[in-house]
C-alpha cells in the first residue's frame, strides 16, 4: 500500500491531480474516485495513457503496473493528501459556510484579498468533500492566503471539511432553513453549520460574523470575533441607500464613511459585502482599494444579477432557493419603486415534510405583494397552489407559455432551486 507520505512526495514532482479520464494534463496524478454509477479504477489504465504520470486506486485487480498506486481508499488518500499539503504550506486560510450567499461572499472576498495578496479561492461549486481537497491540492508556495467555501446537506460534513481545510478563520453567512431532509430541521441546520464554530473553539481561531444576527451569536460564544452589521459597537458598520437595480451601500470604520455602488442586485447582498470590507479592513486594505475590487466584482452563476433583455429588465437569483432566500428576494423585490413588476418562481427543493408549508408561505407573501403577474413552476407549487397563479410542471412548459404569451416591459425576478433550471427560460423573456 502506498502511504500519504510516499504518496506526497510524489505529488510535489507532480503537482497536478485529477479525478476525470477525460481531462489529464501531462504528468498528472489521476485519483480513480467511485461514484454510484461509476468506478474510477476501471479508467486508470485510460488515464495513464492520456497523459498521467501516476494513478492512485483502491482496487488490487486495477493495478497492472508500478505507475498504479494502490491504497486503502482513494477518497480517503485524496482527502490526507490535501490536508498534509496545506499544513505543509501554512499560509492563513479562510473557511467560510453558510445557508445562503456563501459563493457571493467567497467571492467578494477573494477580490477584496487579492488586491494585496495573493489569493486561491474555491472555484465553481467545488465545496464538497471531493472539491475541497482538489481545491487545497491547487495551492502553492506562491499563494499567500486561501478562501475556501465549505457545503454540506447533512449533519458532520462540515465538521469533516473543516479537518481538512484547517481553517484559520471562519465565516458562517448565516443559517436558515435549507436541506431540511437531511438536517432535520432549522436547530439541526444551525448545529450543522457551527460545526465550523467549532473546530476553531478547539483551535483558537477567529471569526467574521454579523453582529446582530442572533442564530450566528447564539453559537459564537468563546470565539474572537470580528464583526461587521448595523450597529456602531461592529468593528465595520454599513447600510443600504440604494437598491435599484443594484445595491448601493454605505459602510464606516472608526467614524469614516465611504459609499460603494455594486453589481449585485437585492439589498439582502449588505451581509455580504460588509463582511469582505470587514475581512479586508482586519487584513490591512485600505478603503479605496477594498472599495474598488466591491465595486467591480460581477455576481456569478445566476446569483443575484440583473439582466436587461431587448423587452424586459430581470433580477435573476435562480441558482438556489429555499425559505429564507425567497422571502428575502421577494420582500426586496416588492420594494424596488418600479412597475410593472412579474415574478417567476420554481420549487424550493429538500425541506422534507414541511415543504408544503413552506411552499404556502411563499403563495401567502406572493398575495400581499402586488405583483402584476406570478408564474410558478415545479411540483411542489403546484400542489399547493390551487387556482390562485398560474403553475406549470416544468421549465419547457414554462418556455412554452411564454413563447405564445410574451411578456413586455416587465421587471421581472427570477428565484427557483437549482434543479429547476429557470435560466433555461430567459431567453423568452
Amino acid at each position: 500500500m502506498t502511504s500519504v507520505s510516499d504518496l506526497y512526495s510524489l505529488y510535489l514532482r507532480h503537482p497536478s491531480v485529477t479525478t476525470d479520464s477525460r481531462t489529464c494534463p501531462a504528468g498528472s496524478i489521476f485519483f480513480a474516485l467511485k461514484g454510484d454509477t461509476f468506478d474510477g479504477n476501471q479508467f486508470a489504465g485510460k488515464a495513464l495513457q492520456s497523459g498521467c504520470a501516476l494513478a492512485v486506486i483502491d482496487d488490487p485487480k486495477a493495478k497492472t503496473g508500478d505507475r498504479m498506486l494502490l491504497t486503502d481508499s482513494v477518497l480517503l488518500t485524496l482527502q490526507q493528501l490535501a490536508r498534509l499539503h496545506r499544513e505543509t504550506l501554512g499560509i492563513p486560510v479562510i473557511g467560510i459556510t453558510g445557508t445562503n450567499g456563501k459563493t457571493t461572499t467567497r467571492e467578494l472576498l477573494a477580490a477584496v484579498l487579492s488586491v494585496k495578496y495573493r489569493v486561491l479561492s474555491t472555484q465553481g461549486n467545488l465545496n464538497n468533500h471531493i472539491g475541497v481537497p482538489l481545491t487545497l491540492l491547487r495551492l502553492t508556495h506562491r499563494h499567500e492566503m486561501a478562501v475556501v467555501e465549505m457545503g454540506a446537506n447533512h449533519p458532520g460534513e462540515i465538521r469533516e471539511l473543516a479537518q481538512i481545510v484547517r481553517p484559520d478563520y471562519g465565516l458562517i453567512t448565516n443559517v436558515g432553513c435549507a436541506h431540511l431532509e437531511g438536517f432535520g430541521s432549522l436547530e439541526g441546520v444551525i448545529r450543522a453549520k457551527g460545526e465550523l464554530y467549532d473546530f476553531l473553539r478547539e483551535t483558537n481561531g477567529r471569526i467574521f460574523i454579523h453582529r446582530e444576527n442572533p442564530r450566528l451569536q447564539a453559537i459564537a460564544y468563546g470565539l474572537e470575533q470580528i464583526t461587521y452589521g448595523t450597529g456602531d459597537d461592529a468593528y465595520v458598520t454599513g447600510k443600504v441607500t440604494d437598491c435599484h437595480p443594484f445595491l448601493r451601500f454605505q459602510w464606516t470604520q472608526q467614524g469614516v464613511s465611504h459609499a460603494v455602488d455594486t453589481h449585485l442586485a437585492g439589498d439582502y447582498n449588505l451581509w455580504n459585502v460588509l463582511a469582505a470590507v470587514a475581512a479586508g479592513r482586519y487584513f490591512d486594505i485600505p478603503p479605496d482599494r477594498i472599495n474598488a475590487a466591491i465595486a467591480a466584482c460581477e455576481p456569478v452563476s445566476h446569483r443575484s444579477q440583473w439582466k436587461k433583455t431587448a423587452r424586459n429588465e430581470l433580477i435573476i437569483d435562480a441558482y438556489n432557493a429555499n425559505p429564507d432566500s425567497m422571502q428575502a428576494a421577494l420582500t426586496n423585490f416588492a420594494a424596488l419603486p418600479v412597475r410593472p413588476k412579474a415574478v417567476i418562481l420554481g420549487d424550493m427543493r429538500e425541506l422534507g415534510v414541511n415543504s408544503p408549508a413552506f411552499h404556502e408561505a411563499v403563495i401567502e407573501q406572493l398575495q400581499t405583494s402586488g405583483f402584476e403577474q406570478v408564474l410558478l413552476c415545479g411540483e411542489q407549487f403546484a400542489a399547493v397552489a390551487s387556482s390562485r397563479y398560474p403553475c406549470f410542471p416544468d421549465t419547457e412548459a414554462l418556455t412554452g407559455y411564454l413563447t405564445r404569451n410574451p411578456w413586455q416591459g416587465y421587471y421581472i425576478l427570477l428565484k427557483g432551486s437549482r434543479a429547476i433550471h429557470l435560466e433555461q427560460v430567459i431567453d423568452r423573456l
